[in-house]
This record gives structure tokens, sequence and C-alpha cells, in this order.
């Protein structure tokens, strides 16, 4: 599992995850309210600043980050461009790229170990109803960390296809994708039980 935890230290590491999360959350209904193009520009303008602050480094590997998230923009560029609404197009794509460098932004300046324990406490006041706050902890953990990792072997294989076919991959690079995160998921599982699992005491 690769670990989205920038080693370039800057200003956002020592920001507790909590309040980032709350600031992540109010920041992407606000884009989402946005309607004019302008001001999601300047929306992803800030945030690219946001980026440069750290230096040249963290905001490359920012940008690098972003890169799985092109083949969705070009989606929504021709669809719009279609249904020649492309201002709209527009939007939404500056909208996609601000609120996922964000939730990028905040994942690469945030410890694993202080995400679970922050959804741990969010959590922790549902025991009563039975749920289990390290159990769903750990899985929101997991899912932040492996979602980016599916999207970029996502690219990977839609290159591959494109190397070897002109055809667009479509459906076909599906199944491919979804052996990959079997695979992927039974290591971690393994890796669990190698290191003797979820104690039943502390669920």
């Amino acid at each position: 599992m690769l670990s989205l935890t920038s080693p370039v230290k800057s200003p956002y590491h020592n920001v507790p995850p909590g309040p980032k999360f709350f600031l992540l959350m109010v920041a992407s209904i606000t884009l989402f309210l946005i309607g004019n193009i302008y001001l999601q520009a300047a929306a992803l303008a800030f945030v690219l600043g946001l980026y440069l602050l750290p230096g040249g480094t963290f905001f490359k590997e920012g940008l690098r980050m972003l890169w799985p998230l092109w083949p969705f923009v070009g989606i929504v560029f021709l669809w719009h461009a279609f249904t020649h609404d492309i201002l709209r197009g527009l939007i939404i794509i500056l909208r996609m790229i601000s609120a996922v460098a964000l939730a990028n932004l905040v994942t690469m300046t945030s410890q694993l170990d202080e995400v679970i324990a922050l959804v741990t406490r969010v959590v922790t006041p549902f025991r009563r109803f039975g749920l289990r706050p390290q159990i769903l902890a750990l899985s929101i953990a997991m899912f932040i960390r492996f979602l980016p990792v599916l999207i970029e072997k996502g690219g990977l294989l839609v290159q591959s296809w494109r190397s070897r076919s002109t055809r667009p991959a479509g459906w076909r690079v599906v199944v491919p994708l979804a052996l990959l995160a079997l695979d992927d998921a039974d290591t971690v599982a393994e890796a669990l039980r190698a290191r003797g699992g979820i104690e039943p005491d502390k669920i």
C-alpha cells in the first residue's frame, strides 16, 4: 500500500487532522456552490499557491498526484464540447481539480495513525449502536490511501491498452483493474494477519 504522506515537511504537517478535514469539508461545499468560472479559476490559483508555499519539490509532488485525474478532465471537456456547453464543462473541471487537490493536500500532510485516531474519536459515540470505531476508522483510512493508487493503476492500464490498440480502452480495463484491487486487498489482509489483526477487546 502506498503512503501518501509527503516526506517534504511543510507548515501543514503541524496542523492536526481535525481542523484540516473540517476546512476541507467547508472548502468542498463552497466550491460546489460557486457557479462563476472566474471565481473557480481564482480558487484553483489559491490552491496551487498552497502547494507552492512549502517549495518546488512539494509542488511537483502535488502535481504528480493530480496526474491520474486528467483522463476524467478530458472526458468532461469532450462531453460538454459535444453538448455545446463548454463554459459549464470548464467550471466543473476547475471545481474538480481544486477539490481533489485540496483532498490530496490533506492526505499528503496527515499521518495515517492521525487519521485513524480522528475517525475513531468521531464515531465513538455510535459504539452503543453496535458500531466498531476501530474497524470503521481503519476501513476509511485504507480507502483514503488506496483510492489514488487504484486511479493510478487504472491510468497505467489505459496507457498499456493504447500502446497495443487504436481503439478506446473503455470497459476492457475494468476486469484487470478489479483483479489488481483484489490482489492488493489480499496482500493487505495478509499483512494485517501477520501483525495480529485487530484485537477484539480494542473494538
